[in-house]
């Protein structure tokens, strides 16, 4: 029997089975494309819609909005690519869905914000692992601090960067839900943890990757800076050529997975 915590977030239950499980309503799909990228770049999907490199394959279909998924083609390998927008909650219910479907490969790209300062903009990070302070990883693994990358997915990363020659840094990112409560001294903590990063995903989307059996990575590049006292945008948004490039290169990791 599960016993009440003095918290609800950590009343996790081992049981595998929950009473909504995805594969028991959305069937596995002939064809379906293993590899996916959790896309977090908007415009870029826009753009290379516009540019007929895309075709629509799915949609995951929810009260609120529908997610369409495209695909792209590289070398005859098929690849989705899917934005779940921001947050942790939509991306683990459009991977579940996406997973019981057939894809079970996964990198998140999009920007995170930089602890440090002397991390450019455009920088691309790569984690190994990620501060939970999220609260979707915690329905699927029990309570721990961090929960790590899928060994394959670092590993894939690394080699299709360092093929490219493209620098890169590997680190600890922090995931948070709540993007408006990263003070000075939470900031500070965490970079005292080792972390470079923050975001709102990886850590979500490593606990079901290692839930599922699956494999997942991630891959971001600096946008704004949140280390010093005041905020600094760094005009993050508008790196286009910077966020095309990402999703290429995670496109091409996540075929090597």
């Amino acid at each position: 029997m599960l016993k009440k915590q003095k918290y609800p977030i950590l009343e996790f239950d081992t049981e595998r089975k929950a009473i909504i499980e995805p594969d028991k309503f959305i069937p596995r799909l002939k064809g379906f494309p293993k590899r996916g990228i959790l896309c977090y770049l908007g415009k870029t999907i826009a753009s290379l819609k516009a540019a007929g490199k895309l075709k629509l394959i799915y949609t995951v279909r929810s009260i609120c909005t529908d997610y369409p998924v495209y695909q792209v083609k590289v070398r005859g390998e098929k690849v989705l690519l899917v934005n779940p927008y921001s947050g942790a909650p939509t991306t683990v219910g459009i991977m579940e869905e996406l997973g019981a479907c057939g894809c079970t490969k996964w990198i998140g790209c999009g920007a995170a914000g930089v602890l440090d300062k002397k991390i450019a903009v455009g920088h691309l990070l790569l984690p190994d692992t990620a501060l939970r302070e999220e609260g979707t990883s915690y329905h699927y693994l029990k309570p721990s601090r961090e929960v790590a990358a899928s060994p394959i997915a670092v590993k894939a990363i690394k080699k299709t960067l360092d093929r490219h020659g493209v620098p890169y840094l590997v680190a600890k990112t922090w995931t948070t839900d709540g993007f408006f409560r990263e003070t000075p001294a939470k900031v500070a903590l965490r970079k005292k943890e080792g972390c470079l990063s923050v975001e709102m995903e990886a850590a979500a989307i490593f606990a079901v990757a290692r839930f599922r059996g699956y494999q997942a990575g991630a891959l971001f590049y600096g946008g704004d800076d949140v280390s010093g006292k005041d905020w600094d945008s760094r005009r993050f948004h508008d790196r286009a050529y910077i966020q095309e490039k990402l999703v290429w290169l995670a496109v091409e990791a996540c075929l090597a997975m």
